[in-house]
Protein backbone atom coordinates (compact mmCIF):
# COMPACT_ATOMS: atom_id res chain seq x y z
CA UNK A 1 0.00 0.00 0.00
CA UNK A 2 2.79 2.80 1.18
CA UNK A 3 5.79 3.51 -1.18
CA UNK A 4 8.38 5.27 1.24
CA UNK A 5 8.13 7.34 4.21
CA UNK A 6 9.48 10.68 4.76
CA UNK A 7 10.23 12.16 7.59
CA UNK A 8 11.70 16.08 7.65
CA UNK A 9 14.70 16.97 9.87
CA UNK A 10 16.01 20.06 10.21
CA UNK A 11 19.62 18.20 11.83
CA UNK A 12 20.00 15.22 9.51
CA UNK A 13 23.22 14.31 10.55
CA UNK A 14 21.94 13.76 14.24
CA UNK A 15 18.77 12.30 12.35
CA UNK A 16 20.75 9.90 10.68
CA UNK A 17 23.18 8.91 13.96
CA UNK A 18 19.32 7.98 15.79
CA UNK A 19 18.05 5.65 12.89
CA UNK A 20 20.98 4.12 12.27
CA UNK A 21 21.18 2.76 16.19
CA UNK A 22 17.18 2.57 16.90
CA UNK A 23 16.66 0.82 13.50
CA UNK A 24 19.60 -2.08 13.42
CA UNK A 25 17.17 -4.24 16.16
CA UNK A 26 15.23 -4.36 13.34
CA UNK A 27 17.29 -5.12 10.91
CA UNK A 28 16.98 -1.98 9.01
CA UNK A 29 19.85 -0.68 7.60
CA UNK A 30 20.98 2.93 5.83
CA UNK A 31 21.29 1.93 1.97
CA UNK A 32 21.72 6.00 0.56
CA UNK A 33 22.69 8.76 2.06
CA UNK A 34 23.24 12.24 0.40
CA UNK A 35 24.38 15.18 3.16
CA UNK A 36 24.33 17.29 0.14
CA UNK A 37 21.38 16.52 -0.96
CA UNK A 38 19.69 16.49 2.38
CA UNK A 39 18.74 12.80 2.80
CA UNK A 40 19.13 9.36 4.20
CA UNK A 41 17.15 6.40 2.85
CA UNK A 42 16.59 2.78 5.08
CA UNK A 43 15.61 -0.47 4.27
CA UNK A 44 15.82 -4.22 5.49
CA UNK A 45 19.40 -4.98 5.14
CA UNK A 46 18.50 -7.96 2.46
CA UNK A 47 16.42 -5.32 0.88
CA UNK A 48 18.20 -2.34 -1.70
CA UNK A 49 14.94 0.16 -2.05
CA UNK A 50 14.88 2.58 1.05
CA UNK A 51 11.00 2.43 2.14
CA UNK A 52 11.94 5.15 4.99
CA UNK A 53 13.72 8.80 4.08
CA UNK A 54 15.00 10.99 6.43
CA UNK A 55 15.05 14.37 4.32
CA UNK A 56 15.13 18.36 5.29
CA UNK A 57 12.12 19.22 3.57
CA UNK A 58 12.22 19.64 -0.24
CA UNK A 59 10.40 23.34 0.09
CA UNK A 60 13.24 24.82 2.04
CA UNK A 61 11.49 25.66 5.08
CA UNK A 62 11.78 24.07 8.55
CA UNK A 63 10.87 20.79 9.63
CA UNK A 64 8.48 20.89 12.40
CA UNK A 65 6.78 18.25 14.58
CA UNK A 66 3.81 15.56 13.43
CA UNK A 67 1.81 15.93 16.74
CA UNK A 68 -0.48 12.60 16.40
CA UNK A 69 1.86 11.53 13.90
CA UNK A 70 2.47 7.45 14.68
CA UNK A 71 5.40 6.00 12.48
CA UNK A 72 5.22 1.84 13.65
CA UNK A 73 7.74 -0.49 12.16
CA UNK A 74 7.23 -4.54 12.16
CA UNK A 75 9.13 -6.87 14.27
CA UNK A 76 9.62 -10.62 14.36
CA UNK A 77 8.57 -11.16 18.02
CA UNK A 78 8.49 -9.07 21.38
CA UNK A 79 11.94 -9.77 21.81
CA UNK A 80 12.64 -7.69 18.92
CA UNK A 81 10.19 -4.89 20.13
CA UNK A 82 12.20 -4.31 23.20
CA UNK A 83 15.60 -4.39 21.58
CA UNK A 84 14.07 -1.88 19.18
CA UNK A 85 12.61 0.50 22.29
CA UNK A 86 16.02 0.02 24.10
CA UNK A 87 17.92 1.20 21.04
CA UNK A 88 16.00 3.58 20.21
CA UNK A 89 16.07 5.43 24.20
CA UNK A 90 19.74 4.55 24.11
CA UNK A 91 19.93 6.79 21.02
CA UNK A 92 18.19 9.88 22.63
CA UNK A 93 14.84 9.06 22.13
CA UNK A 94 11.91 9.63 24.06
CA UNK A 95 8.64 7.13 24.39
CA UNK A 96 5.13 7.52 25.98
CA UNK A 97 5.05 4.34 27.21
CA UNK A 98 6.93 1.20 27.41
CA UNK A 99 6.60 -1.80 24.47
CA UNK A 100 3.53 -3.89 25.46
CA UNK A 101 -0.06 -4.57 23.67
CA UNK A 102 -2.04 -2.20 23.66
CA UNK A 103 -5.97 -4.06 23.17
CA UNK A 104 -7.63 -0.85 22.92
CA UNK A 105 -6.31 -0.20 19.46
CA UNK A 106 -6.05 -4.14 18.57
CA UNK A 107 -5.60 -7.26 20.70
CA UNK A 108 -1.90 -8.25 19.07
CA UNK A 109 -0.45 -4.96 19.17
Amino acid sequence: MLSHVTLGTNDLPRAIAFFDRALAPLGIVRHETSLEHGMAGYARAAEGTPQLWLMRPIDGRAATVGNGVTLAFEAADRATVDAFHAAGIAAGGRDEGSPGLRPHYHADL
